[in-house]
């Protein structure tokens, strides 16, 4: 196989991999592109594969979780870091391959620059990055990605190793977003590791931290407060169900963005429709207080027009959470399969849909998609099972 200098041990056939995993940044709000990157290092490395982590984070940004070599100037924006080509030109011998996240920004051309002519095999993951539903919903936003893309992220797909995609829906969507396309595609998932922690004193930390939602029933938005989270049909949806009545369950909003522009907009909304005083907004929870917000929710609320795998969907369902969802999320079919959830169209009359399938539904039936949701995490879902599958993916990948 392809690879910068001599492999690392074998045992029982199978090459133990040094990766280096390549990200913009490691900053939590940035979403679940760094979830999946914090998760996948230690499911590798108890497979016995070694892992080191780069971010084109300042130096002075602090301590990254989890660790990484930060070798930028900026945590915003595209990311330029000539320290990043210089380093990696440099060091790519010393790993059996480079694990490029995400496109866009400096991480991927970077490594493109570095790499070619060298042995040593880059792989892409898209994080979803190329759904068309950014050219229809930002058509701006595209036009210059165009501009961007030919002498560019065209070239750092078609010459990668493997463009790694979650979901088969991922891989056939991305062909639609740009004419000029071609890539080696190949579909391997992503995992999470059981929940962390006491989930009784996670209960109380978040009940500590937000007292008013103490001992009430409330659905959960865990992300990031943005225009394709389909949080405007989650409020016309909960009011048409509920409206003020008193034995409504709360809302809980957690995830920055709440006092940005969408936000306030969403606020507004929420005040037009007389459902302000359920609606509380939490900003963005970590730790302990994250997971008891999950575990002491009813069910977990996304009606995405886009979402390439729901790492909140999937944390959710490890918590044995039910989860509400549109079916613009790529991991819809399997929740629906396993029973885990209810599964509608991102429109307001799906919207509504759930959320009275979810109000008429009575102890047994919730208490049924409690435990359907935990069997389809750890069926589908588990970091350890897509760790073992990324591995034979780019085994397979880097072999010629």
């Amino acid at each position: 196989m392809p690879c910068g200098g001599e492999s690392g041990p074998v045992r029982g056939g199978v090459m133990n991999w040094r990766i280096l995993h390549v990200v913009r940044s490691l900053r939590p709000e940035t979403g679940g592109l760094v979830e999946a990157v914090k998760q996948l290092g230690p499911a590798l490395r108890a497979l016995g594969h070694e892992n080191t982590i780069v971010s084109l984070d300042p130096a002075d940004a602090g301590r990254a979780d989890p660790p990484a070599l930060a070798l930028g100037r900026s945590s915003h924006g595209w990311g330029r870091s000539p320290e990043y080509v210089r380093w990696l030109r440099a060091h790519h011998a010393e790993f059996d391959a480079v694990l490029v996240h995400g496109l866009w920004q400096q991480q991927g051309f970077g490594a493109w620059q570095a790499l070619r002519g060298t042995r040593t095999p880059y792989f892409v993951f898209c994080h979803g990055m190329l759904d068309p539903w950014f050219r229809r919903a930002y058509p701006l936003k595209h036009y210059k990605k165009w501009l961007y893309w030919p002498w560019a992220d065209y070239r750092v797909l078609r010459d990668a190793a493997g463009v790694c995609f979650t979901a088969e829906a991922e891989r056939r969507e991305a062909r639609e977003s740009f004419r000029l396309y071609r890539a080696r595609e190949l579909v391997t998932p992503l995992g999470l590791a059981e929940p962390p922690g006491e989930p009784a004193a996670q209960r109380e930390a978040f009940a500590a931290a937000y007292p008013a939602l103490r001992g009430k029933p409330y659905l959960l938005f865990l992300g990031r407060v943005h225009p394709k989270k389909g949080l405007d049909l989650f409020l016309r949806a909960y009011a048409a169900v509920w409206g003020g009545r008193a034995e409504a369950p709360a809302i809980a909003v957690a995830g920055p963005g709440a006092d940005e522009s969408h936000g306030r907009e969403l606020q507004a909304l929420a005040a037009r429709l007389g459902v302000e005083r359920a609606v509380h907004w939490l900003g963005l929870l970590t730790g302990d207080a994250k997971w008891g917000a999950l575990r002491g929710s009813e069910a977990f609320v996304l009606f995405s027009h886009q979402e390439n795998f729901g790492m909140a969907v999937v944390e959710s369902l490890a918590c044995g959470r039910p989860v509400l969802l549109s079916d613009r999320i790529n991991i819809w079919r399997e929740i629906a399969a396993g029973g885990a959830g209810i599964v509608t169209p991102d429109t307001l009359d799906g919207a509504v849909a759930a959320l009275r399938r979810w109000a008429a539904a009575g102890p047994a039936h919730r208490a049924a998609l409690a435990r359907a949701a935990e069997v389809c995490f750890r069926g589908k879902f588990a970091v350890e099972r897509a760790a073992a599958q990324m591995i034979a993916t780019l085994q397979a990948a880097a072999t010629p």
